[in-house]
């Protein structure tokens, strides 16, 4: 695996197209809310997430997510601004993140629309 750190090393390596932090909501049976993660979207359309910044390329990552194909857009359902939502293909699972701006937003929006349609 090749990481924004290893860029020295790998000169070639294309850096993440849409790197920063976002809230995840939680679903669990145990925990439910919302959880600050960083968040890491590659070029080959899979979306990484950490726990923090300072794990990216140190540790695993908690979740890897393929995009292509996946369903995405904003979400009011949950009454919350800045949410919007991703329904991968493979699996029945709904992401629900949410940016601390509209601009946020639209820069994710964008960058995972591009993943989604490669």
């Amino acid at each position: 695996m090749i990481v924004g750190s290893d860029i020295s090393r790998y000169p070639n390596t294309p850096r993440p197209t849409c790197r920063g932090y976002l809230h995840k909501r939680t679903q669990s049976a145990i925990l439910k809310g919302w959880r600050k993660r960083w968040f890491v979207l590659k070029h080959n359309g899979y979306l990484h997430y950490y726990k923090h910044k300072k794990d990216e390329g140190k540790c695993r990552p908690l979740g890897v997510t393929k995009l292509e194909g996946a369903e995405i857009g904003v979400d009011t359902s949950l009454g919350k601004p800045f949410v919007f939502k991703c329904i991968p293909q493979a699996g029945n699972r709904i992401f629900y993140f949410c940016a601390t701006s509209n601009q946020e937003m639209k820069r994710w929006l964008e960058a995972m629309d591009k993943a989604v349609h490669p």
